[in-house]
């Protein structure tokens, strides 16, 4: 069985279009609740052992929350892109990002939500701020400004040494070639398959790298 597990853009299923549905359990969680409580959520999803858990981008935080806490157990970890920002901290790139969103939340906290959105607008979802799209985007800043950071929730990477991992990424952005750089230093595998940016998982070779993987052992 698969349980697939969302990062903050789509949810359930539709995060995983790609997907074969036979044997598959896709996990729907509320982003802007803390980590931790998304991590006690995954372990009330019902799964039949041996179990392949294959988690895109915020959602290998809980994931490995759960692991680090005894919440669940896989037989593989497959982790696409993951936004393990905690196990790569002094990485320039790592750091550079932290604190351009902290600057950004900042904003959002003082309720100056279009500053926010100037900021993570290029940063996160490409494109420049433009003021007359505001009014359509200004929703989906709002979410996006609630949704847990992905730093500072204690995780360290040993918590992967005994599992059999596979790290996925596409090449194209330093921060999580940094984050893959320290989980292959935990006996991860990580393999690179460019040309999908963040979404990995939209890649046509994705589906038979995680097989065989998942098959290997």
């Amino acid at each position: 069985m698969r349980l697939y597990v969302h990062g903050a853009g789509r949810t359930g299923a539709d995060a995983w279009p790609g997907a074969a549905l036979q044997d598959a359990v896709f996990a729907d969680l509320e982003m802007t609740t803390e980590a931790a409580e998304q991590a006690t959520a995954l372990s009330r999803i019902p799964v039949v052992a041996p179990v392949s858990v294959i988690a895109h981008s915020f959602g290998a935080v809980p994931v490995l929350i759960a692991l680090r806490d005894g919440y669940v157990s896989v037989d593989h970890l497959v982790l696409v892109e993951p936004a393990l920002y905690d196990i790569a901290r002094g990485n320039p790139a790592i750091e550079r990002h932290i604190a351009i969103m902290s600057k950004a939340r900042e904003h959002a906290h003082d309720g100056d939500l279009a500053a926010y959105w100037r900021i993570v607008r290029p940063l996160i979802f490409g494109g420049p701020f433009e003021p007359e799209k505001w009014n359509s985007e200004q929703a989906l800043a709002r979410r996006f400004s609630h949704i847990t950071p992905p730093w500072g929730h204690d995780i360290d990477p040993e918590v992967i040494t005994p599992l059999h991992t596979l790290v996925l990424t596409g090449g194209w952005n330093a921060e999580y070639e940094a984050i893959a750089s320290a989980l292959s230093d935990h006996s991860a595998t990580h393999v690179r398959l460019e040309g999908n940016k963040h979404r990995v998982q939209d890649h046509p070779d994705f589906e038979r790298v995680v097989a065989e993987f998942t098959t290997a052992r």
